[in-house]
């Protein structure tokens, strides 16, 4: 597979990035992860980064273990949200860059944003995903993972890796982790599933927010949503 370019948000349309007429919501994408049951994305990034570690590797390993840990820790299945939060913040977020992430959900407004506001931005969005994980996480029953080879060069910085979740019955959802190799090791910048891009598929919203009340408008609805506990 070929190298992802950086700072370009992985699915993107051909309308530069916008979702295509006729796309999922944000709302109908977070059903569509809660569906899916994205607890991959948690387990991806459970344990700390081998640097020397190839990162189909990495996924592979950690996912195995904390599925593991899913699957045993009875306030997890008995849908504590709690706990859950507990494990998404202590495993999960140092290993995802969010400030990438949410330069991509911004796109070319990124450019209109303070540092300052750019912190703040990627701090809310941050809460927003992790309460998008905790809900899905909550939902997982018997799924299983399918990992694909890894087609990347071996100096490759930019990877895609690629996994399958197998639910019992339904139809496989494939889910890709768009990542990129730093100092501290593998992150990932953006989740693809079945096809549509997270960080693209928040772009045409956070826009729309931002033509309404400015930067400032949009931290304050994400910090709204946030505080009232609502992962839409």
């Amino acid at each position: 597979m070929r190298q992802i370019p950086p700072q370009r948000p992985v699915a993107a349309s051909p309308q530069g990035g916008r979702r295509p007429r006729g796309g999922p919501s944000a709302a109908n994408f977070i059903n569509m992860l809660r569906r899916a049951i994205v607890f991959g994305a948690c387990a991806l990034f459970a344990l700390p980064a081998l640097a020397q570690e190839a990162p189909d590797a990495l996924v592979k390993r950690v996912s195995q273990e904390v599925l593991q840990v899913i699957k045993t820790d009875p306030k997890v299945q008995a849908g504590d949200q709690a706990r859950i939060r507990e494990v998404i913040e202590t495993k999960l977020v140092e290993h995802f860059d969010f400030l990438r992430m949410t330069s991509l959900a911004m796109g070319r407004n990124w450019a209109k944003a303070t540092p300052d506001q750019q912190k703040r931005l990627a701090d809310e969005f941050k809460s927003l995903l992790v309460r998008t994980y905790s809900n899905a996480l909550i939902q997982y029953r018997n799924q299983t993972i399918d990992y694909k080879p890894l087609r990347a060069d071996a100096n490759a910085t930019e990877v895609t890796v690629r996994t399958e979740v197998i639910r019992p019955g339904q139809s496989a959802v494939p889910i890709d982790y768009a990542m990129s190799k730093g100092p501290s090791g593998w992150k990932a910048y953006d989740v693809v599933v079945g096809g549509v891009s997270l960080v693209t598929n928040y772009r045409d919203e956070f826009n729309e927010q931002i033509r309404q009340g400015g930067v400032d408008g949009l931290i304050n609805s994400l910090a709204a949503r946030n505080k009232g506990g609502g992962a839409k």
